[in-house]
């Protein structure tokens, strides 16, 4: 099947879509009928919403909030994850970091599946100015909010340990107090940030939230048991973990759009692989210790110093980074033949935006790009971007094909809406056909008009206090006629039928292909990032020993 496209050459998503707006036709095609079903019936919320969270940016942006949460937002991302986890095994916390990777691996991978199943698309750009400073941020679904989830998951589990420290008297009330506004004041910039930067609405965050939460529930009610389970001398328990976790790839559902949700949770099932196995081995050398959980690497920074400390970081990242740029280019240039015979016999790859070993000859180097850990050469503009947070943060109107198909459905309803207000004198009827219960859209105009002659009627004979929905309606209808426009300010109009089919040939102007994605980057993303668990868990800590950077 052809990729799909993407219409905005100048955005650097190098030709890739935003996901989750296509045309509902375009739905009802792909979808099985119970997904299309549960998808039209979810829709409406993140429309209705839409002009409310652009009320709610207009009033609170400003360039330092925009700074603010646009850099917050990367301490949700899975690079800073990714790049910080394993510093927790390097410094002997392995229980605390393997419980911070599941719940990470799991909300990145159920977040993903969810968003993949349901195909929800990102509230409307415009009137949404989208802020972020990921060049592949939009390419996702909207529903769930991965940031979300990361974030409760992760500062649920830790007020939890802060918790019972501060009742074991491990730390005092006021560094607890101090620890937990951190806490919480992280968690308030990812979550509400991802409502100020455009990039979510109220249903993504909440339900984002709530299933960060219940994946810290699990972890903290049955993660320590988990543990015991898996690190036992009995293989059994990990050869299960592990072909569980490739069954829950090979089932995760297929999206409508080339949507890159899927190799997320393909890269974080890796690691998971990785630091299950790689701890469960490593826990049989004589490099690591049982306490205060098996397959410890022993440190202690008043024997190590800070010197060793900081070389230990040092030279483990370059590890995971080496491994990367050696693994990748090998992996992409090696499985190929191998796929092409498996193809042969029956064995392929049963992905929908995923090209077929037989049918290409080479992988070109945009396939080495990664959105979850870059490349050694990527750092320095990542650097320079968490220097300069605003440098290329906002983006207007729509940011791709996909976004184009939203603002054409959208046109769409809204010229039903009218057709159905003009026919029907009844305006509870007009109300009830209105996808958000309203009457066909009136402009400010015809809303003030209509407010003055209320004013005049003989039923009112006082002064009258407008309730909060009166004063905002205004805004919020012009939010509203900015839907399914191409830019800030410009409201849509009603047009002829030719007239509306420019409009959307214009809408759709400037159209780039996709990124071609390839078979073998499954399994390579399965094998590369499994080495950097392994790395983080196992390779690492001996080789420390080894260079006289441990215990020894």
């Amino acid at each position: 099947m052809k990729p799909d496209m993407d219409c905005n050459q100048a955005n650097g998503h190098g030709g890739r879509l935003d996901a989750g707006c296509r045309d509902i036709d375009h739905y009802a095609s792909r979808l099985p009928r119970w997904r299309y079903k549960l998808r039209q019936a979810l829709i409406p919320i993140i429309r209705a919403e839409t002009p409310y969270l652009a009320m709610l940016q207009h009033h609170l942006r400003s360039p330092n909030l925009d700074g603010f949460f646009a850099w917050s937002a990367n301490l949700g991302t899975h690079t800073a994850f990714m790049v910080l986890l394993p510093i927790f095994f390097w410094a002997g916390h392995t229980s605390f970091g393997r419980a911070y990777t599941q719940m990470l691996a799991a909300g990145v991978f159920f977040s993903g599946a969810i968003k993949d199943l349901l195909c929800l698309p990102r509230p409307l750009s415009p009137p949404l100015r989208r802020i972020s400073m990921s060049g592949s941020a939009a390419l996702e679904y909207g529903f769930p909010s991965t940031h979300s989830t990361n974030a409760v998951s992760v500062a649920a589990y830790a007020l939890v340990l802060i918790w019972r420290a501060a009742e074991e008297g491990r730390i005092s009330s006021h560094a607890s107090t101090g620890i937990q506004l951190l806490i919480w004041g992280y968690t308030f910039a990812i979550v509400f940030g991802r409502l100020i930067l455009g990039m979510h609405g109220f249903f993504d965050v909440i339900v984002g939230s709530l299933l960060g939460l219940v994946i810290a529930i699990v972890q903290i009610q049955w993660g320590e048991d988990f543990e015991v389970w898996l690190t036992g001398p009995s293989p059994i328990p990990i050869i299960t973990c592990l072909l569980l976790i490739l069954f829950c790839v090979r089932i995760h559902p297929e999206p409508a759009d080339d949507c890159p949700c899927f190799d997320d949770g393909v890269a974080f099932a890796g690691v998971i692989i990785g630091i299950e196995g790689g701890i469960w081995h490593f826990a049989t050398t004589s490099y690591s210790v049982s306490e205060p959980t098996p397959g410890t690497a022993p440190f202690s920074f008043e024997r190590v110093g800070i010197f060793k400390s900081l070389l230990r970081v040092v030279l483990g990242i370059a590890l995971i980074f080496a491994w990367r740029a050696t693994m990748k280019p090998i992996l992409l240039g090696g499985l190929p033949p191998l796929f092409r015979t498996l193809e042969r016999v029956g064995f392929e790859m049963p992905r929908r935006y995923f090209l077929k070993a037989s049918q290409y000859t080479k992988i070109p180097s945009t396939a080495y790009l990664d959105s979850v850990i870059p490349s050694a050469s990527d750092l320095p503009t990542i650097i320079t971007s968490f220097r300069h947070p605003r440098r290329r943060a906002v983006s207007i109107g729509p940011q791709s094909q996909a976004d184009a198909y939203e603002a054409i459905a959208y046109r769409r309803i809204r010229r039903e809406s009218m057709g159905q207000s003009r026919t029907t004198p009844s305006p509870m009827h007009a109300a009830s056909a209105h996808p958000f219960g309203r009457p066909k859209f009136d402009s400010v105009h015809e809303q003030e008009a209509r407010d003055a002659s209320a004013d005049d009627s003989p039923d009112v004979g006082r002064e009258r206090s407008r309730s909060f929905g009166e004063t905002i309606r205004p805004e919020i209808e012009k939010y509203q006629g900015m839907m399914g426009s191409v830019a800030p300010e410009q409201e849509t109009e009603e047009l002829g039928e030719q007239e509306e089919e420019a409009a959307d040939q214009n809408i759709l102007a400037g159209v780039q292909k996709p990124r071609v994605r390839y078979d073998v980057e499954v399994v390579t993303k399965l094998i590369v990032y499994s080495g950097i668990a392994w790395l983080a868990v196992e390779g690492g800590p001996i080789l420390f020993e080894i260079l006289g950077l441990g215990m020894s």
